[in-house]
Parts: C-alpha cells; structure tokens; sequence
C-alpha cells in the first residue's frame, strides 16, 4: 500500500487582494444599475466607476508595485465598494419584493463576504483570513499550500490517493488543506474494509510517519517502510526504505495531470469538480485493467477479472459525500457492460 496526497488545481485566474476587489466594485455596479432600470426614478447614483477603474489600473498595470501602492490601491477600492454596498441597500429598500435574480443575489452575499475578510485584512496588516475567499465565480476554492518549488500555493481541491498494485483508490476529497498524516489510520482502515486484511507494508511520506502512527501500524503487525526515528545506521536505513519505492503513485499523479487533466479541472461547481477528479481516477484504473487483460482466459476466469473490476469501480466513488452525480452514474454503469 502506498500512500500521498496532492491537489488538483481548479482553472481560475491567480487571485490578487486588488483584483478581487475590482471585480467586486465591477458587480456592484451592474447591479445598481439593473436596480435602476427596474425602477428609474430620479438620476442613477454616482458610482465614480471610471475613476475607480483608473486607480486599479494604476496599481495592476505596474510591474513592480511597492507595498505602498498595494495597500493605497486596495483602501480606494474597499471604499468605492464601501459606498456602492449603501446605495445598493437604498435602492433595494424601495422594493416590496426582493428584484434581483438568484445569480445576482448569489454573488451579492459572495462580495460581501469577500469585502468583511479583506477589511478584516487591511486593518490587521495581513494576507491570511479563515476560509479566505480566491474566486467570486467559485468561492468554494480554497488555497492550498504545498511548498513546492514551482507553485508554493495552489488553488483547488486536495485528494489523498491509495495506490495497491497499481489500482488506485481515491480516499478522501477537500476543499480546505488536511494533514495527511493525522488520517492514517483511517486510510489502513479503508483498505481492510475493502480487502478484508490488513496491509503487509505501508510506503509513504515523513508526514506520516509520527510516533503515534508508527506504535499502531505496529500493534496491528503492518511494517512502515519509512526512515527509522533518530540517527538510525546506512544499514538500517537500507532495510526500511529502498530507491525508487515510491515512485509508482509519484507516476500515477503525473499520468493524471499531465494525461488526463488533473492540472487543470476546467469545471465551475464544487459538486461538478468532484466528479471531474473522480472520473480522471476511473479512466486510471480502467487503463490498468485494459494492460492487464488476459488474451485468452476460461469462463470462471473471466468472470472473476469481472468482479474484480466491478469493485475497483465502485470503491472510487466511497469518498464523495455529496449525492453521486450523473457523470459518475453513468460512468459506473457504462464501464460495468464493458466488463
């Protein structure tokens, strides 16, 4: 059994504090005016949208912007929206009935959610708020820090994979970060529940490796292939860890990012995004089964390379806690009358 997490970034633009500011400013002002052709009375408010459109411009255009400049810029627009949020509520108090529709209405609480977190910023002179809003069109995404060298922050959903004999099993999908190592025992629990055994050895990460989770992978007689605590000998460390062990879930993130478009998911909702993840992991272990099939096997034989698939296609889906998707129904139900 072999054991890593990574995130599967969602297709947005990177979020500046700026940018979504402006863009917020942008959609209080289609909805004043919306409001306004609704009900025209008197002049339309001032919203000064060309002069809020210069002072972002001049913050975003420039290359190399001082911290000054940020926070100059980001104040004139938390005031602009400040004052397009009292005319919006002006105008919607002349209304017997709610007017705008749900799309609207929808990113009207995003905008202000993502105004209170970033005042709540730039007073306390920060960039870290609690469930920190990236994007107004999916404000589900969260950032995700992995520290790696090409992108220290990503910005989508995190999965942990369990990789037996090649197959894949997709443990668990977040949209907030989760350390790893805390679920282990979860993860080993998962694989009895599927195998009916417990596992003979368990390659993966340091994060895994605490004192904790090493006592009760041994009381449960499973080795932990994995550096041993302190200063252990060149020896020791060579019958623990060997080169190149865990290369073969390292590999099977790349084949989905890089093949199937783990990279990228293109999807706009959170339910859609699952599904999106979880079907790329269907299409991996379909592949391995499509190298592994037999040229020539007896009925009986058959029969149980069928069985063998039908549970590997239905334990991908065990971790979306959300009510399964059609693309996942009839992804499941398709490739069940191909076996």
């Amino acid at each position: 059994m072999i054991y890593d997490a990574t995130a599967c970034p969602q297709d947005i633009a990177y979020p500046t504090d700026i940018g979504l500011l402006n863009k917020s400013r942008e959609i209080t002002e289609a909805i004043i005016d919306e409001l306004h052709a609704k009900s025209p009375q008197g002049k339309k408010p001032r919203t000064y949208r060309k002069v809020a459109r210069k002072r972002y411009l001049k913050v975003a255009q420039n290359k190399n912007p001082s911290r000054k400049t940020i926070r100059k810029g980001i104040k004139s627009q938390l005031q602009y929206l400040r004052r397009n949020f009292k005319t919006i509520e002006k105008q919607l108090n002349g209304f017997s009935v709610f007017p705008l529709a749900h799309r609207l209405q929808r990113k009207y609480w995003i905008i202000q959610t993502v105004y209170d977190q970033q005042q709540t910023m730039y007073k306390a002179r920060t960039h870290q708020v609690e469930d920190r809003i990236v994007s107004i069109d999916q404000p589900h995404v969260r950032p995700i820090v992995r520290g790696k060298a090409r992108a220290k922050t990503e910005f989508g959903a995190k999965i942990h994979l369990s990789l037996v004999d090649g197959f894949s099993f997709l443990d668990t999908i977040s949209w907030d970060a989760f350390n790893e190592g805390s679920h282990l025992k979860e993860y080993v629990e998962n694989y009895r529940k599927r195998f009916g055994f417990y596992p003979a050895k368990v390659l993966a990460d340091q994060i895994y490796c605490t004192r904790e989770n090493r006592k009760w992978l041994t009381d449960h007689g499973i080795k932990l292939a994995a550096k041993p605590l302190g200063r252990p000998s060149a020896k020791a460390v060579a019958n623990h860890v060997r080169p190149g062990e865990r290369n073969p879930i390292e590999g099977k993130f790349g084949q989905a990012k890089n093949g199937y478009g783990m990279n990228r998911i293109r999807a706009r909702l959170k339910n859609t995004s699952q599904s999106w993840i979880a079907s790329i992991i269907l299409v991996l272990n379909l592949v391995k089964l499509a190298g592994m099939a037999p040229v020539c096997l007896s009925f009986s034989a058959w029969e149980k390379w069928n069985e063998c698939l039908k549970c590997i296609l239905k334990s991908f889906i065990q971790p979306l806690k959300h009510k399964t998707s059609p693309i996942i129904e009839y992804g499941l139900v398709f490739s069940m009358k191909i076996a």
